[in-house]
């Protein structure tokens, strides 16, 4: 096709969200049944978000979720969204996972990005200013040790550590592992605003670019501006199949129940609790389509008509396809999920998102079902 996306994928991103008086366990288990019927309908890949102190987030690392989901499938692809890099060591990160590739036989996809929760921030005592930096040095250092052979060195700004002296190439003791795919697993970066400085490297890289789920159709459209003309720049063909589009997305038989539903289900009520969240500290200028608008204008009834697309299979495919006329088409369109608070309700969600949404939408974007 003219805009270079064949097919539109279908994935699937878990922060998780759930209700603080849910039993972890429970939690954790309906994840794990949400991953399995995500693979059974036809769902290419699934995302896992990582929060350390968080009651409302619970995985507090997605690579451990992973692995235990690894047993549970057997074609869709898994990746935790993101790696919090300043908060973990990258030989670390590295080593660990490596060592997940290969269990996962070359499923893995990698999502590397910086975590932004401040008690997160607090715990591990890094400072909110530098976690783009550190991100981006340890995505270095990672890259660096799956390619390159001991003796290992790396004196950065924010790591410094050798593996020089106790390297034992008779004994070969010192090594890092590298990936079971090869180079590495697939790489992407989130995107969260304009302008964005990781769409940037993203692009100059040749790593997918992830828009987030909390922005709105001419950020999103800004994100993919700001990753071609980054890749252009530094030499390289920027490809929409490489681009994803997270959604809040909720089908009911009817756009009527869809809308009451999603308004008061555990969709609405995460975006409630985010901008609760965002007005302690940052402010709700993520949600704001004008960043002239007031913080109060980001209220529910404008968030049902931005960000949370609900409504019958004819509407959700309407609104879509009017956020694809601002942002141009996209390789893959992830699906955000939350609790389970009725769970056949968001089952039934799923069913019509995957068994009729999506052949819709393929139809209509690129003239396949």
């Amino acid at each position: 096709m003219s805009h270079g996306v064949s097919k539109i994928d279908y994935g699937m991103f878990i922060m998780p969200y759930h209700a603080p008086d849910k039993p972890l366990a429970q939690g954790y288990d309906e994840d794990l049944e949400l991953i399995v019927l995500a693979e059974e309908l036809g769902f290419t890949e699934f995302w896992i978000g990582e929060h350390h102190t968080m009651k409302y987030e619970t995985i507090v690392m997605p690579e451990i979720f992973i692995a235990r989901a690894l047993g549970e499938t057997s074609t869709i692809r898994l990746g935790p969204a993101p790696v919090c890099l300043n908060q973990h060591h990258p030989a670390h990160v590295a080593s660990r996972l490596a060592f997940l590739d290969h269990l996962s036989k070359g499923r893995l996809n990698l999502c590397f990005g910086n975590g932004s929760v401040t008690a997160d921030q607090e715990l591990y005592g890094v400072d909110p200013k530098n976690g783009g930096r550190m991100a981006f040095e340890a995505i270095d250092v990672i890259l660096n040790l799956w390619s390159s052979e001991p003796p290992y060195e790396h004196n950065g700004e924010f790591w410094q550590f050798q593996l020089k002296k106790t390297v034992d190439y008779e004994g070969l003791i010192g090594f890092i592992h590298k990936p079971y795919q090869q180079p590495h697993p697939p790489i992407a970066l989130p995107g969260m605003s304009r302008n964005s400085f990781s769409m940037k490297f993203a692009g100059r890289r040749g790593y997918q670019a992830f828009a987030h789920c909390l922005v709105t159709g001419n950020v999103v459209a800004d994100q993919w501006r700001t990753y071609a003309t980054a890749a252009e720049e530094a030499g390289r063909t920027p490809d929409r199949t490489d681009f994803k589009v997270a959604r809040s997305i909720f089908l009911a038989d009817t756009t009527k129940e869809a809308v009451q539903r999603a308004r008061t289900n555990s969709l609405g009520q995460n975006f409630e609790y985010i901008g609760g969240l965002f007005d302690k500290g940052l402010g709700r200028q993520i949600y704001k389509r004008d960043l002239d608008m007031p913080d109060s204008a980001c209220h529910l009834d404008y968030l049902m008509n931005e960000q949370i697309i609900a409504g019958d299979v004819d509407e959700v495919l309407r609104r879509l396809l009017r956020l694809i006329e601002e942002t141009g088409p996209f390789g893959t369109l992830v699906l955000m999920s939350y609790d389970w608070d009725d769970k056949s309700a968001w089952v039934h969600s799923m069913e019509l998102f995957a068994n009729e949404l999506m052949p819709a939408l393929n139809k209509a974007v690129c003239g396949v079902s």
